[in-house]
């Protein structure tokens, strides 16, 4: 390996926003651990594609959730790469569940999403926190619109995704100033995972919506996501602790 060159681990990145995030560091030259929790046919494809655009690769499995797969993760990273400059927290689950069915989500529905989405970024970051600040890397936290404006899958999901913008607001103030760590929310993202959650017939109403009350007429790709998490991996160098709104303007609402 060029020892000049960057590497990153991206959770949940066999497919969507990771997936889109790993081929998008791969050809800017970065070696980047892809990590699945349970799809590693997928991941391996993902890694193929990596590689053909110029980036080496580390396939993982690890469950976000648990501590010890994180720690794991990280380890097997630095075993293979000897450094660490950027983590990329994309992993994230939910249960669809319509907001106003109160009855439709119990105690261990917000466990489990919690666990994914603000517990495993947290221990993500423990796990990396001493090798990122030997690189004065960064941190890059996958949350959501919901998180910001209560909607979304469900009400655990949203919860879920605004207490982690909130902790990436705690430790920015803890990690600097080696670690620079920020936050993307996207909106609405097109896709086969929130086709099958919503309903396709829901999903293209939504779809249609959004892209008729957008200023920029658009919902957003994964790709396009993907260029939001690499604005904050490349710079600026100056921001911490930011939320970046990824949606093509329609939290703005109609004229």
């Amino acid at each position: 390996m060029d020892a000049t060159r960057k590497v990153a681990i991206v959770t949940g990145s066999s497919s969507g926003v990771g997936a889109a995030t790993a081929r998008a560091l791969a050809a800017k030259g970065w070696c980047v651990t892809i990590n699945y929790a349970r799809s590693a046919a997928a991941a391996e494809q993902v890694a193929s594609e990596c590689q053909a655009l110029g980036g080496e690769t580390l396939v993982v499995q690890a469950d976000v959730a648990e501590d010890s797969d994180c720690r794991r993760l990280v380890q097997e990273t630095l075993d293979r790469w000897g450094r660490l400059d950027a983590l990329v927290n994309n992993a994230g689950t939910t249960k669809f569940c319509d907001h106003a069915d109160l009855d439709g989500l119990d105690r261990q529905d917000f466990l489990d999403i919690y666990a994914v989405n603000t517990v495993g970024p947290f221990q993500m970051t423990r796990a990396a926190e001493k090798a990122l600040r030997a690189s004065k890397g960064a941190i890059v936290n996958v949350s959501s619109i919901a998180g910001l404006a209560g909607v979304g899958s469900s009400v655990a999901y949203a919860a879920s995704k605004g207490a982690l913008i909130t902790m990436g607001k705690s430790l920015a103030r803890v990690l600097g100033p080696e670690i620079r760590i920020n936050t993307v929310c996207p909106g609405f993202i097109q896709g086969e995972w929130l086709r099958e959650g919503m309903g396709s017939e829901v999903y293209d109403a939504r779809k249609s919506a959004l892209e008729r009350i957008s200023p920029l007429r658009l919902t957003a790709t994964a790709e396009q996501i993907a260029e939001g998490i690499l604005f904050f991996i490349d710079g600026p160098s100056i921001t911490t602790g930011e939320t970046l709104l990824l949606d093509g303007g329609a939290n703005l609402g109609p004229r």
